[in-house]
């Protein structure tokens, strides 16, 4: 899929999710969506994309994977800047801090990953850079 189509389809994903709460866009791919908001690192303004997300006690895991595109997806250099975001599922809205996996807890995850949405096992395939696990916090 090429990027202006990705990003227009994300658009309308992230206006049918605010506009209805989650009801619509909460789930694809059997997976639950979710909206996270950074702050551009260079415009400062805030962006919010819809991803997938698993749970980890109280935070959410997200995956980095731009669909297995050779650079990270812009969200994911946006929270590396700025780690403070907003987070929403369904109608419930809070901050976050971002933080990315290390070595072992990526290795202890991927798996989980992988089992949640088999799509980023091709996602890695297709790239050469680590496709990045990142936990969001509650404040």
């Amino acid at each position: 899929m090429k990027d202006l189509t990705a990003k227009r389809l994300s658009g309308v994903h992230r206006w049918a999710y605010r506009f209805t709460f989650g009801l619509v866009g909460r789930r694809m791919v059997d997976n639950d969506m979710m909206l996270l908001t950074t702050t551009g690192r260079v415009t400062g303004r805030r962006h919010t994309v819809p991803l997938l997300y698993l749970k980890d006690g109280d935070s959410l895991v997200v995956i980095a994977s731009w669909g297995g595109r050779p650079d990270d997806p812009e969200w994911y250099a946006n929270l590396v800047s700025d780690p403070s975001v907003t987070v929403q599922v369904r109608g419930r809205r809070w901050k976050a801090t971002a933080r990315t996996a290390d070595a072992d807890e990526r290795a202890a995850w991927w798996p989980r990953v992988v089992a949640a949405y088999r799509g980023y096992a091709d996602y890695q395939a297709r790239t050469e850079r680590e496709i990045p696990v990142v936990f969001l916090d509650p404040i």
